[in-house]
């Protein structure tokens, strides 16, 4: 089983037939950046659209046991995630709209401050707000997954302890390996995963010790050593692969609508576009050398498993379903 924790690729028919040719079974889905609720309906809109193109390639993924559906048929899983909370404006109901409509991850910040928490840009850390308090509590009540993947450290481990449910940074690394702005320190990884949360490894290149001239050894070494740490039971996949995406995407990303100014990021100046891929992960076909890097680490067949897709499986079935009466989930 192979799940891709996020990727933000310029969706084609030949990325959806790469994802067959690599045996993805399933991806999380950016649709939202800076999106309000009806630009991010019209992004729904887009996608199915492409289901109904493209039915023997992709489906739509509500639930865990949609990937076994995908799997059975061959095909891929597709379910849908936001990478900042603007999709639900300042409307606490349009959280279970969304989920609804099939969004199953959610972030409270891309970078910087939002109404619900602290982005990893910002130079202080307020910590979750007064509404992120309770739109995580309707997070939770709902299954949208609480992602803080570009969150502040102190958000982050708060954002941790608030949640009643396992919460998920689906695409960074740790800082100790790689000290990017957006990569973990230790003691926020330990929040999430101490609490059943996931981390998903992030395959962008500034995220990576040494770039796009990253190793696929020194890459599946991190991970190794991210099992011995905090248990090979919570780690995945999140490529961030942002495969066929033009430059001037970047802008959209970092910047939206609320600065005039180019915000490079954690990129060169000189260099606001999308860095070279690794040689060894140019794209969904490559999943294979990502498994046999895992192998050469001496991590065991399970742990290798798991950490390709079946961490995720769980994740998804244990998470992504609304709250019952009393607190418990519903069935998947």
């Amino acid at each position: 089983m192979r799940i891709d924790g996020l990727q933000y690729a310029n969706w084609s028919e030949k990325i959806f037939r790469q994802l067959r040719e690599g045996g993805v079974d399933a991806i999380h889905v950016t649709i939202a950046y800076h999106e309000s609720f009806r630009e991010t309906v019209l992004n729904f809109e887009k996608w199915n659209r492409w289901f109904e193109q493209f039915p023997d390639l992709i489906m739509k993924g509500r639930w865990a046991r949609d990937i076994d559906v995908a799997r059975e048929t061959g095909r891929t899983a597709v379910f849908f995630g936001f990478q900042n909370p603007s999709p639900i404006e300042d409307d606490i109901g349009l959280v279970e709209v969304l989920h609804d409509l099939g969004a199953r991850f959610m972030q409270l910040t891309y970078n910087n401050q939002s109404l619900l928490a602290t982005g990893c840009y910002e130079s202080y850390d307020a910590g979750i707000t007064r509404m992120g308090k309770q739109v995580i509590k309707e997070m939770n009540r709902v299954g949208l997954v609480v992602d803080m993947s570009h969150s502040g450290d102190r958000s982050t481990i708060e954002a941790a302890e608030l949640s009643e449910r396992p919460i998920a940074i689906t695409h960074a690394n740790p800082h100790d390996w790689a000290p990017a702005l957006r990569n973990k320190r230790d003691a926020v990884i330990r929040a999430v995963t101490e609490r059943g949360g996931m981390l998903g490894f992030s395959l962008y290149p500034h995220h990576l010790k040494g770039k796009s001239d990253c190793t696929l050894e020194s890459f599946c070494e991190m991970i190794a050593r991210a099992a011995d740490s905090y248990g090979a039971e919570h780690l995945g996949i999140g490529s961030d692969l942002c495969q066929d995406q033009p430059d001037s995407v970047v802008e959209w990303m970092r910047v939206g609508r609320w600065s005039k100014e180019i915000d490079y990021g954690e990129g060169s100046a000189s260099l606001p576009g999308f860095p070279p891929m690794p040689g060894w992960f140019r794209d969904n076909r490559d999943f294979g050398n990502l498994e046999n890097g895992l192998r050469a680490t001496g991590l065991n067949a399970d742990e290798v498993a798991g950490i390709m897709g079946q961490n995720w499986y769980r994740f998804f079935e244990r998470n992504f379903t609304p709250q019952q009466a009393g607190g418990m989930t519903g069935g998947t």
